[in-house]
């Protein structure tokens, strides 16, 4: 299988990975024009499996280093499993509240504050769990970025003034997706091997968990998004008969969009074995920095905003970049 052999790829793979986070939900955009993005959520959890198995197939199970794919999933012991599994289940949940927020409060607020709490939280837990890296530069740059989340809010809370509408449901709803979305990266790294070249008996490749992990998302999706069709947080309610009347264009974008965030995960697991998990995720989750870009310059969700919000974004922007270079150095002291 392919193993990531530095620190200056793990952080390469980080950078694509935070640009596949912060982008995939664009798609969830282009669709919403036609398409609930309840309907669109089973799209993007279809993608989501089909890119883990052909990772899989492909780099899980080419190469002579480290154990084949199928040869890991067999002998992977229940509580490897359980643990990949609880992942996806726990990253559903807080996924369907984010793009849930996203479709209320737009995409430069539900990504900073719900992936932004996600980034403080996640480093410190994943940090707890296997310390690596410097924590100074870590924790300070995990600091940077939790200011310019702060300030993202104050520069759309000045924008809803001006527009007065304030969507608090989808501020809290990002808030609550956050939190959740803080802990599921944890327990996929618990199920994995701490060698990738020589894995622990019982343990999984990033490739496995990877695939098991989108088990979880698939199996509470029957669960959770099924709860979200018949008591939706807005709109009326929608039946599985609208779902299969989509169309191809509808369907692709949803199935796009699942295998754009699964490239950034798969990517992020693997780098986690030279940068550690700590680092790996909080470089990814600056994709709350690449969100903003796009809901700033592409979607155009501040447009009309006062000089002073405007402002407050480009101090925004600016403590984000400060705040992922540490991250950086962090693992290379």
């Amino acid at each position: 299988m392919f193993i990531v052999g530095s620190y200056t790829l793990a952080v390469v793979l980080c950078f694509i990975t935070m640009l596949c986070w912060g982008s995939w939900a664009n798609t969830q955009k282009i669709a919403a024009k036609s398409w609930r993005f309840e309907l669109f959520y089973w799209d993007y959890v279809l993608g989501i499996l089909l890119f883990s198995l052909i990772l899989g197939f492909t780099l899980g199970s080419s190469g002579t280093q480290g154990m084949g794919f199928v040869e890991n999933l067999r002998q992977a012991e229940s509580g490897s499993i359980l643990s990949a599994l609880a992942g996806g289940i726990i990253f559903n949940l807080a996924n369907i509240l984010i793009v849930a927020a996203i479709s209320i409060a737009g995409m430069s607020v539900a990504f900073p504050v719900g992936i932004g709490i996600a980034l403080v939280l996640g480093v410190i837990i994943n940090y707890i769990g296997m310390p690596q890296g410097n924590p100074v530069w870590l924790f300070g740059g995990v600091a940077l970025v939790g200011l310019a989340i702060v300030i993202d809010a104050l520069a759309y809370g000045r924008k809803a003034v001006q527009a007065q509408k304030v969507p608090a449901k989808g501020i809290i709803i990002s808030i609550v997706g956050g939190v959740l979305m803080a802990m599921f990266y944890r327990f996929v790294a618990a199920s994995m091997a701490k060698s990738m070249e020589n894995p622990e008996v019982g343990l999984l490749t990033p490739y496995s968990a990877l695939f098991v992990f989108s088990i979880g998302i698939l199996i509470s999706n029957f669960l959770f998004n099924t709860i979200l069709m018949k008591k939706p947080f807005e709109g009326s309610p929608i039946s599985y008969d609208q779902y299969f009347k989509g169309g191809m264009k509808e369907h692709f974008t949803g199935i796009l969009g699942g295998m754009i965030w699964c490239i950034g995960m798969s990517l992020s697991i693997l780098a986690a074995g030279k940068a550690g998990f700590a680092i790996s995720y909080g470089l990814g989750q600056g994709a709350t920095l690449i969100a903003a870009l796009w809901g700033v310059f592409i979607w155009k969700e501040f447009k009309g905003a006062p000089k002073s919000v405007n402002a407050l974004l480009s101090l925004m922007f600016i403590l984000f970049a400060v705040g992922l270079v540490m991250i950086i150095v962090a693992g290379n002291n």
